[in-house]
């Protein structure tokens, strides 16, 4: 590597860096005014970087292939590849995190909720100590198995904003992951609005205590004092992760203190009053202990308890384990603390549950009447009655009374309920934020706004507080616990059954540093988490998988343009794939035969009813490809452009079909090349269809020789062969060259969207069926459009579509996606060429839009008549084909006069306006005058019965090599097809298509 003599000895600030041994000049320094280490070290190819494998629009861009290539059209800043993420819309956070702050400390106050200090007493003794342990250790078996998972998911590569979300989204697809995310978010939502509600009940019981209330004591109180602290919390979170971060680690000590209170209590014992023992609490012993090892379920509210409602109730407190993950945008390195956190909360909280539950059995009976003269042993006798108010069953207290002073477990027990809120508050409005940047659900996108340097979805928090409020009016902690138990498990679910799904499909992107998981834990974690849904509850569980599915199909409608390399998608690959090796194993049968179509349709704006006809035969049931050939060499970028432009027209019109292009050939060559490589094993093209060839009278022996071997070539390929044509032709751009059609393209660096909806806008408004489009206000909004912004131009000058009178209107352009009136499909089947020219009408019937026309058969008969109509009547009933009418004809007549003048009038008319075609010479007209006039007959007969059909399909002839011209084989095709009906040519391949066996 040299640099220029003008720059030598000036040090490396010089952009251009010329490479001695190429003949392009590439520019390294993307514009920053640095020289990469790649050509300070001579190198005229990039070395491997970081930012070259960012998914941002903002990443470094390696010198493309063409660019190393040396190809005309490329420049040094590389072709532009499609982006995953939109990063440079996401707003930047600047607060980065540690796996203990971060996340350890996060997941504890989240776990350390409500139901540690209000719930887990009651919980004791409803389901003993046994069960009550079986309860703890069950929720953390699902909790720490979804963990694993979550950390695998979470190691396998860089995570961003949005929590569970942008995790699940990225590996199962945006389908499960926005409605899971919807779900989730809701569930936070209505979290934060439960430990809202433990706050105010436990407030209100130390108002009561003091014999104070604010109105009533009871749910009115609830409500204010909630509505205010939800208020609060939400400006908390609303100011920044800083000052949330400073209220965390208070309200943690506060909890930690609220701990060792209680479980010094439980050792020390009761104190001298009274009142402690008449409230249940004796102190811990062994004998007590034992009282409460088995379940007491009672009745509550109307409802008999039992071990899964239980559960129900509990299972909330364990819930706080995708904390980290929901701030995983906030995180300095999420791959690592994200496992790390999680798990030693799971740890440290399972134990601190562990403890209080057997405190809990150890140091308070189940039921007690305030009266400790009562007590006898570890028993109230007037309990026996029911009518007790105190002990684990009667008192969501006893943690204070249990505790060494209950002041301190007040505090604690605001401070565990207040920052589980905190944390469930400040991560909804992330995962909102993320789905509004992704423009999943439309609704979303208004909350998802960021102000602020560290872009703050202020909006998000609204949203939050109106949800959370709803809820906090309800005031019932028990309902809303039992409600969002489904929810979470059915987060739980998808994230178990996201790891076992990419585990299982192995693709190639997925390699988590997390080693510490199997697909088949997952999987189980999956039937767990269900299981565990249904036998709490058959109905909810129904409710919630309703409420994903909705918000799944919501997505599917949307079809949002997402890409983001998921394992469903991976698994569409291999299932593909599979299918397609499975395939080459059997061999075909009639009774399999699908037609698969290579359409050469051009581009396919401009031959809507060729593409229109091949769908509707070809409809959600077999392969049909478009294929477009080019004569002019295309350089990679305008070659990507078109085909791009192809793809979104056809997805625009809904048509199901692939698209190829190939340039720089001759059409009888490039005909060829797709023919023989379009497909691969069983799914390949049988059928060519072709437009018919309206100008051939003009056109010069080398083209006409193109299109006629492009028939041969079909043929010698065993392909069958259709030929369309249409009264006014099929090329709605008649107007334009195709040139004009190739020349000018978009940039691939700019959006398609734009240019491809003017095209079909131009389309549409040719075709007057309802249509009220106004091209040139369409054109205006899109030049003016923001989110499409108007397409570039390089190679050649800007250019729009015309106008309509360029381009006259044609009706027939439409005519095989519009709903047909009652008519005829005319099926002249004069050839058994396998029975193809019969089963593509019943094909056409079978479509809705054409079920009201039915099919007329027309057959060649010779001696016997009809003996030949019974032959075949009964061929078509086995063959199980209805038909409105069979009729036989003869083509043996000699056809009149005046048809054989009109046919030497039009060789003529070729001959004297055209002289690059070749004469016909008198051999062979001779030759073949037979075969010439029965197609003259057949033009006599068309005229006679099918001049008002809907549709003509007919057997087509068979163009003998070296013995008929293209001239004269295009001549009989003239006869055929002029001033007639849509007309379809077909000719099967001489194999069966149709069988009448079961």
């Amino acid at each position: 590597m040299v640099r220029n003599d003008a720059t030598a000895g000036k040090g490396y600030d010089n952009p251009a860096v010329v490479v001695s041994d190429e003949s392009v000049v590439l520019e390294m320094n993307n514009g920053n005014g640095r020289i990469h280490r790649d050509s300070l070290l001579g190198l005229s190819e990039p070395l491997p970087r970081l930012d070259h494998y960012r998914a941002s629009q903002r990443n470094a861009k390696r010198p493309s292939i063409g660019v190393l290539h040396g190809d005309r059209d490329s420049k040094a800043g590389g072709e532009p590849e499609e982006l995953l993420e939109e990063e440079a819309k996401a707003p930047g956070h600047a607060i980065r995190l540690g796996w203990v702050q971060g996340v350890l400390i996060p997941c504890l106050l989240n776990i350390w909720g409500v139901m540690l200090f209000l719930r887990l007493s009651w919980v004791v003794g409803q389901a003993g100590i046994v069960q009550t342990l079986i309860i703890i250790a069950l929720s953390y078996v699902v909790c720490v198995m979804t963990t694993l998972s979550l950390s695998a998911l979470c190691t396998n590569g860089q995570i961003k904003s949005g929590g569970l979300y942008y995790i699940i989204s990225r590996s199962l697809g945006a389908e499960f992951g926005a409605s899971v995310g919807i779900v989730f978010a809701f569930a936070n939502s209505v979290n934060a609005a439960m430990n809202t509600i433990g706050f105010c009940s436990s407030l209100n019981d130390l108002l009561r205590s003091l014999n104070t209330k604010i109105v009533d004591g009871g749910v009115n109180d609830i409500r204010i004092v909630g509505s205010a602290f939800l208020l609060l919390m939400i400006i908390i979170c609303a100011v920044g992760m800083d000052w949330e971060v400073k209220a965390q680690n208070f309200l943690l000590v506060l909890i930690v203190v609220a701990i060792f209170n209680f479980i010094i209590g439980a050792i020390v014992g009761p104190g001298a009053s009274s009142e402690e023992l008449g409230k249940g609490f004796l102190g811990i012993s062994a004998t007590l202990l034992a009282a409460n090892m088995g379940p007491g379920y009672t009745v509550m509210n109307g409802v008999q308890q039992n071990f899964f409602s239980v559960f129900a109730i509990f299972f909330p407190s364990v819930t706080g384990i995708q904390s980290g993950a929901n701030i995983c945008g906030d995180l300095r390195d999420p791959a690592k603390a994200i496992p790390k956190g999680t798990l030693w909360a799971c740890l440290i909280s399972a134990i601190s549950y562990v403890l209080f539950s057997l405190m809990a059995a150890g140091a308070a009976v189940r039921e007690a009447s305030g009266n400790a003269s009562d007590l006898v042993g570890v028993t109230f006798t007037s309990c026996a009655a029911g009518n007790c108010t105190y002990g684990l069953l009667n008192d969501y207290t006893v943690m204070q009374l249990i505790s060494l002073t209950s002041a301190i477990t007040y505090a604690g027990c605001w401070a565990a309920t207040l920052s589980t809120a905190l944390t469930n508050i400040l991560s909804v409005p992330r995962l909102i934020q993320a789905l509004g940047i992704d423009r999943i659900y439309p609704g979303l996108i208004f909350f998802s706004k960021g102000y602020g340097k560290h872009g703050e979805p202020y909006r998000g928090y609204g949203l939050v507080f109106l949800v959370s409020l709803i809820f906090i009016l309800i005031a019932d902690l028990d309902a809303i616990a039992s409600l969002i138990t489904n929810l979470y498990l059915a987060s739980y679910a998808f994230i178990n059954f996201c790891t076992f799904h990419a585990a299982t499909v192995k693709p190639l992107g997925w390699r988590p540093t997390f080693r510490y998981y199997h697909p088949y834990v997952s999987l189980l974690a999956t039937v767990l988490c269900v299981a565990i849904m249904f036998l709490i509850s058959v109905v909810s569980s129904f409710i919630a998988m309703a409420f994903i599915f909705v918000l799944y199909l919501v997505v599917v409608y949307r079809k949002p343009e997402a890409n983001w390399g998921s394992s469903v998608q991976a698994q569409a690959y291999k299932t593909a794939l599979n299918s397609t090796l499975n395939l080459e194993g059997t061999s075909d049968h009639v009774k399999n035969y699908q037609p698969q179509i290579l359409a050469i349709a051009g581009d396919p704006m401009q031959r809507p009813a060729l593409i229109d006809l091949a769908h509707l035969i070809t409809k959600h049931s077999s392969l049909m490809v478009i294929g477009n050939i080019i004569p002019q060499r295309l350089p990679y970028k305008r070659r990507r452009a078109l085909s791009d432009m192809g793809k979104s027209y056809l997805k625009d019109s809904n048509i199901r079909a692939f698209y190829k292009i190939v340039d720089g050939v001759d059409f009888d060559q490039g005909a060829r090349c797709l023919i023989q490589s379009t497909g691969f094993g069983r799914l390949a093209p049988n059928i060519l269809m072709l437009g018919y060839k309206t100008n051939w009278r003009a056109a010069n022996h080398q083209q006409l020789n193109a299109y006629y071997n492009t028939l041969h070539t079909a043929f010698d390929n065993r392909l069958a062969l259709l030929i369309l044509r249409m009264g006014k032709g099929l090329d709605i751009f008649k107007g334009l060259s195709s040139s004009d059609l190739y020349t000018t393209v978009p940039s691939p660096q700019e959006t398609t969207v734009s240019f491809t909806s003017k095209r079909m806008a131009a389309r549409r408004s040719l075709m007057p069926v309802n249509s009220n489009l106004d091209l040139h206000e369409l054109m205006q909004s899109n030049r003016s459009s923001q989110t499409s912004p108007a397409p570039t131009f390089h190679a050649a000058p800007a250019f729009d579509y015309p106008s309509p009178p360029v381009v006259p209107a044609e009706p027939e352009a439409n005519l095989f996606k519009q709903k047909q009136p009652k008519g005829t499909i005319d099926v002249w089947w004069l050839y058994d060429d396998g029975g193809l020219t019969m089963l593509l009408p019943y094909i056409i019937t079978t479509r809705s839009k054409w079920e009201k026309c039915k099919i007329r058969v027309f057959a060649l008969s010779s001696v016997n008549v009809q003996e030949e109509e019974t032959n075949l009547k009964l061929l078509l009933d086995k063959l199980r084909i209805s038909y409105l009418s069979l009729t036989m004809v003869k083509v043996t007549d000699k056809p009149m006069e005046s048809t054989i003048e009109e046919h030497r009038a039009l060789l003529r008319t070729v001959a004297d306006t055209n002289d690059d075609l070749p004469v016909l010479s008198e051999s062979e007209k001779q030759q073949l005058e037979v075969k010439t006039n029965r197609q003259l007959r057949l033009r006599e007969l068309l005229l006679e019965h099918s001049k008002s059909a809907s549709l003509i399909v007919m057997s087509m002839p068979v163009p003998r090599q070296d013995t008929v011209s293209a001239v004269l084989y295009m001549s009989w095709l003239e006869m055929l097809t002029k001033d007639m009906p849509p007309f379809l040519l077909v000719r099967g391949n001489q194999t069966e298509v149709l069988t009448f066996y079961s």
